[in-house]
């Protein structure tokens, strides 16, 4: 067994020194082949070929480090998406109960048309011309960044769907008022005319253009209840520049800002 063995190496050996041999023989072969004219057009192409393949080379591992950087980037961008898309998720699954309102929302009501206006000649198939509307003020919802920078002595246990509730009720009680106000007088009732004739007496010179209600209007239109946590809801209100007071004999007018 051992001599097969030292027979194996010594033929591996072997092997490997003619292997050298050969490639001895191959380059003194080459180096001859530099030295025949005949060749020398053929050597110059492959050399030309050569140089042309490393360029080619070179533009390659050029364009793979382009292409590895725009790997590292697009898996950049596909953590960011990833984090974002998980954001979104998180915000679908906590959508606030109350959003702030796009712009100032107002509800309309057509305008009383007084007795003493002329009527103008009309075509027979000249169209009537729209009614003129009047625009209703009303608060708008708090927003989350609103309720965070009330300060706590404000706030107390109050949460952020409360003061959105009240505000939602001022609203009800704003727009109650003003379409009994903007209501033909002959078309009213007798207890809506007696609302119509206090709505009147509470204004005043300070009240002019501006949209108000007082706490009969809240008990009259809403279900609020005019309590201790109420009044600590309209503190913040005012922190919040929704609604600020007038006060004047006696009355507490809550005018929406």
């Amino acid at each position: 067994m051992m001599k097969d063995m030292a027979s194996s190496r010594l033929e591996d050996l072997c092997l490997h020194i003619n292997m050298k041999i050969s490639n001895v023989k191959k380059c003194l072969l080459l180096r001859d082949l530099g030295e025949d004219d005949s060749r020398k057009p053929v050597l110059r192409k492959i050399q030309k070929e050569v140089i042309l393949v490393h360029d080619l080379l070179n533009e390659m591992e050029s364009e793979v480090k382009q292409q590895e950087k725009l790997k590292d980037s697009l898996k950049e961008m596909q953590k960011a998406a990833e984090r974002d898309q998980r954001e979104a998720q998180h915000l679908l699954e906590h959508i606030p109960r109350y959003l702030p309102k796009p712009s100032q929302s107002c509800n309309t009501v057509p305008a009383v048309k007084h007795k003493e206006e002329t009527k103008a000649v009309e075509l027979k198939n000249e169209k009537k011309p729209a009614k003129e509307k009047k625009a209703i003020k009303e608060a708008a919802l708090i927003t989350t960044e609103e309720f965070e920078s009330v300060p706590a002595y404000l706030k107390g246990r109050i949460t952020y769907d409360q003061i959105n509730t009240v505000v939602q009720e001022i609203n009800k009680a704003v727009v109650g008022k003003y379409k009994i106000l903007y209501q033909p007088l002959k078309s009213m009732s007798a207890p809506v005319r007696n609302l119509y004739h206090r709505f009147i007496e509470q204004e005043t010179a300070d009240t002019k253009g501006a949209f108000f209600i007082v706490e009969d209007d809240i008990k009259a239109f809403t279900q609020l209840k005019l309590d201790k946590r109420f009044h600590s809801i309209l503190s913040i209100l005012r922190h919040c520049q929704r609604v600020r007071e007038i006060r004047s004999s006696g009355l507490i007018r809550y005018v929406i800002c």
